[in-house]
């Protein structure tokens, strides 16, 4: 009989999370500490991951805070570096860092296209590279992880730039699954619909939001925790080993409504 504690166990794994400082990087490594394994915490934010390995080490898990600019190629290599000097080699990513900027397409600058394209789409392609490099010079299995975004298949007004990084993202999943299969490493993606977040809590209780929301069949916004679940499928290799390529909605049914 499987036992749920045992499928989701994951003891003796070590998982890096980008974007950790805050909204669902700060509750993805929350998870994966309380399931057993092993957090990096990175952000640029340092002060914030100071706080989240307290709370984690106080609820008796164990995590690494590293400083790290995903736009910095050098800086990722030194994260990884420092995650091996802690933990050992990292067998989940999690690729969650990103932004947002709200433009319309003739008003973006070529500052804007490059910044995006540099944290959201860039800095996933050389984390996940660098994790696969690694995993595959120690011989461990692991998985990667990725943040895409329902806005990867559906299109809305200022946020062209966004979405099509989200697109990329995707593909990119698809892409690296195919190749990295052999090596026994598994890359999945998560695409979020609208979940609260600090960020963007003040959009979403707007008179705006309250349109955006009865375009949702569920008729709410989504939690950080409603993405615990499929979080935990992803990263255990007991539960979702033989899920690869994979770009899993988590949106209320809201890409789906006619």
């Amino acid at each position: 009989m499987t036992i749920a504690t045992e499928l989701f166990d994951l003891t003796g794994e070590v998982a890096m999370v980008t974007g950790a400082s805050s909204g669902l990087g700060w509750r993805f490594a929350q998870v994966l500490a309380g399931q057993g394994a092993k957090v990096v915490l990175a952000a640029r934010r340092t002060e914030r991951l100071l706080d989240l390995k307290t709370e984690i080490e106080n609820t008796g898990g164990a995590a690494h805070c590293v400083a790290l600019d995903v736009a910095d190629r050098g800086a990722i290599v030194a994260a990884f570096d420092e995650a091996e000097e802690a933990f050992g080699p990292v067998t989940i990513q999690v690729n969650n860092a990103g932004m947002a900027i709200q433009k319309m397409a003739l008003e973006t600058s070529e500052k804007d296209w490059r910044m995006l394209m540099d944290v959201n789409l860039d800095a996933v392609w050389w984390c996940s590279r660098e994790a696969a490099k690694r995993m595959i010079s120690a011989r461990k299995p692991g998985c990667i992880i990725n943040t895409s975004s329902i806005l990867a298949t559906n299109a809305m007004p200022t946020l062209s730039v966004y979405s099509i990084t989200k697109a990329a993202v995707s593909q990119m999943t698809r892409s690296m699954a195919v190749e990295f299969a052999r090596h026994n490493i598994r890359v999945n993606a998560i695409a979020p619909g609208y979940v609260r977040t600090e960020i963007n809590s003040d959009a979403l209780d707007s008179a705006k939001g309250d349109v955006l929301k009865k375009a949702i069949p569920q008729r709410r916004f989504g939690e950080p925790e409603d993405l615990d679940g499929i979080l935990l499928l992803l990263a255990s290799e007991k539960a979702g080993g033989f899920m690869t390529g994979e770009v899993v909605v988590v949106d209320g049914g809201h890409s789906v409504a006619i």
